[in-house]
């Protein structure tokens, strides 16, 4: 691998607690596994969160930080623990309890992408494994880390907002209390990842933009709402799901013709958020 594992975009002067992070937006895929894998380009990239880091690319100038994976989640899942290594897939691990994301072929290093597809004929080695979690997983969470506590001491608390899009079809049987399916899914891993006033400010800046809104179902926040969302030291995580039929098409991943007019509302809606707690604003009510 050539390629730092991150992107980071830092605003010209800090003026927002806010961290916004994209981790499966990553498009760069190694050609060691494009050369192992079983499945075609497109394939392979059916697991991603195609775009996300686009569609909040102008956090920086409003004074918040954009951290974006660069490597895709088939190659390393960095909302996962680094401990969850499948037996099925690595050589040399051994099957600990049970565990749903492993046993379904989502640890740390996926043995399938979307629709249950396996990516490799066989197993990898363990070896592999830690290298790839080694060079790409630890170098992300140390920055995320990082850019947190610098929030908490320049601001007093910390905002996470986890960055990730949805199958239109993980939605089919969602809806919300007005009978609509939503288009954004608000996780806080139901009330303990985040306090409830910047929880709220969260879903009323992407209601002010015209989306359809609901929280926690089908998807509350994973490893790195858990991992960061401390709301009683002022650290705050939430996941943040766009329903990516919004803006490309699912099967071939090409932008659709208004994805500029939907990345404005989602801009803007970035822009409201990194006012949570922002300089000269008084901070989120717990």
């Amino acid at each position: 691998m050539s390629k730092a594992p991150y992107l980071l975009q830092r605003p010209e002067r800090r003026t927002s607690p806010v961290v916004f992070a994209s981790p499966h937006s990553g498009r760069t895929y190694p050609q060691e596994m494009v050369e192992t894998s079983v499945l075609d380009s497109l394939q392979l990239r059916s697991s991603e969160d195609a775009y996300v880091d686009r569609l909040f690319s102008d956090v920086p100038s409003f004074g918040a930080v954009l951290l974006s994976a660069v490597y895709p989640r088939a190659w390393v899942d960095l909302n996962r623990r680094a401990d969850e290594l499948d037996p099925a897939l690595i050589e040399d691990v051994t099957r600990v309890g049970l565990n749903p994301r492993i046993a379904s072929g989502l640890g740390v290093i996926p043995r399938v992408v979307a629709g249950g597809r396996s990516i490799y004929r066989g197993k990898i080695p363990r070896a592999e494994a830690e290298a790839r979690i080694d060079t790409v997983w630890t170098p992300y969470h140390g920055l995320l880390k990082a850019v947190l506590d610098e929030s908490l001491a320049l601001f007093g608390q910390a905002i996470l907002i986890d960055c990730h899009s949805m199958p239109r079809e993980a939605l089919s049987a969602i809806r919300t209390t007005r009978g609509k399916r939503p288009e954004i899914v608000i996780g806080d891993r139901y009330g303990a990842s985040a306090a409830p006033g910047i929880v709220a400010a969260v879903e009323e800046a992407f209601r002010a933009q015209g989306f359809i809104v609901s929280r926690n179902v089908p998807f509350a926040g994973a490893y790195v709402a858990q991992q960061y969302g401390r709301p009683s030291r002022q650290c705050h995580a939430i996941q943040v799901e766009i329903d990516r039929s919004l803006y490309m098409n699912e099967r071939t991943l090409a932008l659709r013709a208004d994805f500029p007019a939907l990345r404005a509302r989602i801009s803007a809606a970035a822009r409201a958020i990194a006012e949570i707690g922002a300089e000269g604003v008084p901070l989120a009510a717990e």
